[in-house]
């Protein structure tokens, strides 16, 4: 069986239940920036110092693989795949709140790129806060109704900060601040 399919030829793609929709439908922008998201969070994985960002970001991946599937279902599909819910929210707040404690928060804005997985984490922050706004539009649009959708991608995108500050000190390197 081949991997391709040819069904996305004509500029759509399938939902999770019925129909088609554009392949630039504000829901399949929505998966296209989770997906850049867990793929950066994959590369912070990869090149991560700290013995405990591993797993954390392990997780997260397997988590933003659920709410893909959750904003790929269609309206009268998305309960059936609804698994974002606050006890992960709850949990991003304190691994967060745990490596706050690990670092020096700086009292300005930073440079990315002090090693390569804080920039990595950097990136992957980056593009869940895009994230949040694609998931935000569908919110706007009435597509989306679990409300711990967002609340989930704003704490990931402290989590991933503090990630970075980190990574950065655990390679021994201090994080460079954005004036001088």
């Amino acid at each position: 069986m081949p991997l391709y399919t040819r069904t996305g030829d004509d500029g759509t793609t399938g939902l999770l239940g019925e129909g088609r929709v554009s392949k630039d439908d504000p829901r399949i922008e929505a998966l296209g920036v989770l997906d850049e998201a867990s793929a950066a969070l994959g590369i912070a994985r990869a090149s991560c110092q700290a013995l405990q960002t591993p797993p954390v970001l392990e997780q997260i991946q397997r988590d933003i693989y659920k709410l893909m599937t959750e904003v790929a279902a269609t309206p009268e599909n998305a309960g059936n795949f609804k698994s974002i819910d606050a006890a992960l929210v709850t949990w991003l707040e304190e691994q967060t709140d745990t490596i706050e404690k690990m670092v020096v928060l700086p009292k300005e804005f930073i440079l990315p790129g002090d090693s390569a997985s804080g920039a990595a984490l950097s990136l992957a922050r980056a593009i869940v806060r895009r994230a949040e706004r694609r998931i935000t539009q569908l919110f706007k649009l009435e597509e989306l109704t679990n409300t711990n959708l967002l609340p989930y991608l704003n704490r990931l995108s402290s989590l991933c900060f503090v990630l970075e500050l980190l990574e950065n000190q655990t390679a021994g390197h201090s994080t460079s601040m954005a004036k001088k």
